[in-house]
């Protein structure tokens, strides 16, 4: 069996030019270096190198394991580096998932403030659509996901990014316009619109609909904001979303909006992230580039210390 101190071993031969100076090199005495190579040689029943004349010249077959090595010790030492700055925090992977398709207005800048501070972290992300993304992440499958839903789990923390309020969508001349804010029964004859996601995940039925027992009269989903606001403008229907998500539509008077409630119905957006990992520098990093851009970026958000009376809010 070919093992990595014989590629090594091959390479201070060959970068040294004799037996004495590689085995200084790799600092063992010139009789272990030599027995080690005749030990390989006789594994393979191949000679290597030829003994006699300075510097070492290789056999063909040494120099196809030099090849080898050339190939394979660079990537050994990769691996290792790499290892070792995920030990220290450093390095690691973040595979994402997020509940809302709005959210990547915020997301997608903030991966591309954080790359060039850590090009060794792999990211991809993912929509949770089809699958629960919570025990997704307790299984491993998951590093971070990005939710306003926190559940008591096992073995993850939830860190807030910001609270933002939700609010009723529609179109410039629908009816309810004329209200002030929006009471649940108003939508009982409405078509709701949302995201592709179970009823029992969205806010809008958990923390304002189902509490006072009421039911829209439809249920409509589409997986783009843009798609819903389009519905939502061509009077298919309304939708709850967030502020921030919906900022620039009503700017443009694209749409209208109300809260959801005398007071507004407020939400926390957060990391769900592993306990074993949540100190990481890598992660630690990411969450603070997160909370940095959000708050650029995104209009009508706001810290979480100082709305902690709020009640929950839609962020689907």
């Amino acid at each position: 069996m070919i093992e990595l101190r014989h590629l090594q071993t091959l390479v201070a031969l060959r970068d040294c030019g004799t037996l004495a100076q590689a085995a200084e090199t790799l600092h063992v005495t010139q009789s272990a270096l030599s027995h080690q190579l005749k030990d390989l040689e006789h594994r393979l029943d191949l000679q290597l190198f030829h003994r006699k004349g300075r510097p070492v010249r290789f056999t063909p077959a040494g120099e196809r394991l030099l090849a080898l090595a050339e190939r394979v010790l660079p990537e050994v030492e990769s691996a290792r580096a790499e290892l070792r700055r995920m030990v220290e925090g450093e390095s690691g992977g973040l595979h994402i998932a997020i509940e809302c398709h709005s959210c990547f207005e915020w997301l997608m800048p903030a991966m591309d403030a954080y790359r060039p501070h850590w090009p060794e972290v792999e990211m991809d992300v993912t929509l949770a659509y089809s699958f629960e993304p919570l025990p997704a992440l307790v299984r491993g499958d998951l590093d971070l996901v990005i939710t306003s839903d926190p559940q008591p789990l096992p073995g993850i923390e939830y860190i807030p990014l910001f609270r933002f309020q939700g609010v009723l969508v529609m179109a410039n001349d629908h009816r309810l316009t004329a209200n002030d804010w929006i009471e649940p029964h108003h939508l009982q004859q409405e078509t709701l619109i949302t995201y592709p996601v179970p009823q029992q995940r969205l806010d809008i039925f958990r923390h304002f609909l189902e509490p006072a027992g009421i039911v829209p009269a439809e249920r409509r989903t589409a997986e783009l904001t843009m798609i819903i606001l389009q519905l939502v403008a061509s009077h298919r229907g309304v939708a709850a979303l967030p502020d921030w998500a919906v900022y620039d539509y009503l700017a443009r008077r694209y749409i209208s909006t109300r809260p959801l409630g005398r007071d507004g119905m407020w939400g926390t957006l957060y990391c769900a992230v592993s306990k074993s990992c949540v100190d990481a520098a890598y992660l630690q990093a990411f969450v603070n580039t997160a909370r940095t851009v959000s708050f650029r970026i995104l209009k009508g958000i706001r810290t979480v210390e100082k709305i902690q009376h709020a009640v929950p809010g839609s962020s689907k």
